[in-house]
């Protein structure tokens, strides 16, 4: 079934006031279908193909002049040639909404884009579901469905086995990209790489701390982080910094753009190993994270948010930047609220109190009510 997807909507806008419009995100976040359920009159053309890319590449001025209102060209960065063609016609025709460019590998792509687009060129990121489109599909999940689960749109639609489809997505995406981007010479030692980053979500990332784990240098370790960044695996969410002390940790924290990944690399394999993981309550996190980016990125935004944590132990899971004020977001995976979760919220009012705008406890309880200013609310109704 096709999911209407929250994108959409700055999809369309920006399309009216931009003559390439270009979507990147995760593999098989459904940037495709996105594209062609909100353009089905544009040709469709995928660079994954090696017919469709020689067939271009062997005499593109024929390309373009079949296609004059222009095209869907999907992994465009496999021929990245083409953006110097597509520049001399968007201002030559001077036409908003002509191409609309997918992709998944977000360094080579942006470099390439800026070069030969920049001024005329929008940029969007999908990720995968978010919670409220998965309601679409009329059931009620629980918690545990989501985190073993994920959100990737085919483990849903196809109603496939998540275990199965992330190691599938595992072999046949991450290693396959990671290998282009990177010469991997021991495979194992990555494999080691990603189940201890897996084994880190939500917690403060520390290459050199993993490169003696894994046995590999800290700059192998480094490069291969900016790998997984590069290709939508993981993203790090900076610590806040202000000057209010010289004790704020200046590490960031590591959180995987979709949390059945993680699960997979954890070896949780049902929901029974989800509700008795130790890590439950990193991967909540992950997930309500998770919600509020791709808020952000739904809504064509930047990601805004930090966190905050000092040598005290004082600690915020993540702040929202809006404008010169902060919203918090303390995040709890138990479904009995107790005020000592407000710890954090607490201090954070008491030391910059003038920045401080909406707090929130975001828990997996029913019972939502205001406490002290602090909003106690389910994780279903973040944006209610």
């Amino acid at each position: 079934m096709w999911v209407d997807r929250e994108i959409k909507t700055e999809l369309v806008d920006l399309a009216l006031h931009y003559p390439v419009v270009m979507i990147t995100g995760p593999r098989q976040a459904g940037k495709t279908s996105l594209a062609r359920q909100v353009f089905p009159d544009k040709p469709y053309y995928s660079f994954e193909n090696p017919d469709v890319r020689q067939q271009i590449l062997s005499d593109p001025r024929a390309f373009f002049t079949a296609n004059p209102d222009g095209a869907i060209i999907d992994e465009f960065q496999r021929y990245p040639e083409i953006l110097s063609y597509i520049q001399g016609i968007v201002d030559e025709k001077k036409q908003n909404g002509q191409f609309i460019l997918t992709g998944s590998n977000n360094v080579s792509m942006l470099s390439k884009v800026t070069q030969s687009l920049a001024g005329r060129v929008a940029l969007l990121k999908l990720l995968p579901f978010s919670i409220a489109e998965l309601d679409a599909f009329g059931k009620n999940y629980s918690v545990n469905d989501y985190l073993l689960n994920g959100f990737y749109p085919r483990v849903y639609a196809d109603n496939l086995n998540p275990t199965k489809a992330y190691r599938n997505y595992y072999e046949t995406y991450v290693e396959r990209d990671i290998r282009q981007i990177l010469q991997v010479k021991d495979v194992s030692l990555f494999q080691k790489f990603m189940k201890l980053c897996a084994g880190r979500v939500g917690q403060l990332f520390n290459a050199n701390n993993l490169a003696t784990e894994v046995g590999v240098s800290s700059m192998t370790i480094q490069a291969w982080l900016s790998a997984l960044q590069a290709t939508y695996i993981v993203f790090l969410v900076q610590p806040w910094s202000a000057n209010i002390s010289k004790r704020l940790v200046k590490t960031p924290k590591l959180y995987f753009y979709d949390v059945g990944l993680a699960a997979y690399l954890l070896g949780i394999e049902n929901t029974s190993h989800v509700e008795t993981h130790p890590l439950r309550g990193s991967l909540f996190e992950n997930m309500v994270t998770l919600e509020l980016l791709k808020k952000r990125y739904n809504s064509g935004l930047d990601n805004n948010l930090y966190f905050y944590r000092d040598n005290h132990g004082n600690e915020v899971d993540i702040m929202q930047e809006a404008g010169y004020q902060l919203n918090l977001f303390e995040i709890k995976s138990a479904e009995t609220f107790t005020p000592h979760f407000l710890k954090g919220l607490d201090y954070l009012k008491k030391i910059v109190p003038d920045r401080v705008g909406k707090s929130n406890l975001v828990y997996a309880g029913s019972d939502e009510m205001t406490i002290k200013e602090h909003r106690i609310v389910n994780y279903k109704n973040l944006f209610s």
